[in-house]
């Protein structure tokens, strides 16, 4: 199930990114009923409305974590406060912050499938970032 409408606005300046205002318990009842018809992939990002849309499926997926599987993604930088983009981080430092930070949002102490978010970068940058980060990570298994 794609989460991006679940959090919500979230803009780059005046320019809107996110789906505009939305309910969030009607989107906890979504992601609960998704669960019970037998869905059981969530792909949300750190950035969808600012951080919001990953609270919101942890908030959702609460008690029934272990039915889930969770992807997210990465790379992007926003101010949480003000739900606005500020620009793309890619460096090992970011990717700790990152993670951690979803990590809480989501309420979990596992992310299934961790993305980098921006697709423009050279395969040669891209490998330089994950080998030394990811071995510092136990990977839930």
């Amino acid at each position: 199930m794609g989460c991006w409408a679940i959090g919500g606005p979230w803009a780059e300046g005046t320019r809107p990114l996110g789906w505009g205002r939305v309910d969030d318990e009607e989107s906890v009842r979504a992601v609960r009923r998704a669960l019970d018809l037998g869905v059981t992939l969530f792909d949300t990002a750190d950035t969808y409305g600012a951080g919001h849309g990953e609270r919101v499926l942890g908030r959702a997926l609460a008690g029934r974590r272990d039915e889930a599987v969770i992807a997210t993604k990465w790379g992007y930088t926003f101010d949480e406060r003000t739900r606005q983009a500020t620009g793309e981080d890619t460096s090992p430092a970011y990717l700790r912050r990152a993670v951690t930070d979803s990590l809480r949002r989501l309420d979990t102490d596992r992310i299934d499938l961790y993305q980098l978010h921006l697709g423009d970068l050279p395969p040669t940058h891209v490998t330089g970032i994950f080998p030394k980060s990811a071995q510092r990570r136990s990977v839930a298994g």
